[in-house]
């Protein structure tokens, strides 16, 4: 069923709508979330707030200016841009070394060692500035388009490209940095 139709059935009163909404765009607007916070606590937070604000605001959808997933990752980004200019602290990237002990078993190390490498790509993501961020998680992570993630960010298609460029540069900085005051 077209989410125009389940919005509908939910103003009319049919939870089992908003339930299947819910179900269907939950994952996407987690993941975005969490990308750009780092932080599933807070994710989870966002998330919720954002299906919460639709209940209220559903009628705020217009189907002709584009598809609800859209829709609700713009909601998301006010949401995470209202949190940060209420003060909410971003992850700083933390300059801790790994440390396992020498003689961990070798599988564990190298387990452990995958999940520092990816905790710090997190932790990097979230340091970038917002908008290299935003161009970045909708690029790379979620997978988008350019067309797709200029038309959810409000902006040319060239200004996604330039600042997905631009994150790049800084998330490789960001972890070359990293790996070397760890070599020291």
């Amino acid at each position: 069923m077209p989410d125009r139709e389940l919005l509908q059935r939910f103003s009319e009163g049919d939870r089992e709508a908003f339930a299947a909404l819910y179900r269907e765009h939950f994952p996407a607007v987690f993941r975005f979330v969490l990308y750009m916070t780092g932080d599933r606590i807070e994710a989870g937070e966002i998330t919720q707030d954002v299906f919460v604000w639709l209940i209220h605001h559903g009628e705020d959808f217009d189907p002709g200016r584009g598809p609800l997933p859209a829709f609700l990752g713009g909601v998301a980004r006010k949401m995470l841009h209202r949190r940060q200019q209420l003060g909410r602290r971003w992850l700083p990237l933390e300059e801790t070394a790994l440390g396992p002990a020498a003689d961990a078993a070798p599988d564990l190390v190298d387990g452990i060692g995958k999940r520092q490498d990816l905790e710090d790509l997190r932790r990097a993501i979230a340091t970038l500035p917002e908008r290299y961020r935003e161009a970045l998680v909708l690029c790379d992570l979620e997978e988008k388009s350019y067309q797709q993630a200029a038309g959810e960010l409000g902006c040319a298609l060239g200004t996604v490209r330039s600042r997905l460029h631009r994150a790049r540069e800084l998330l490789v900085r960001k972890l070359q940095g990293k790996k070397e005051g760890q070599k020291c």
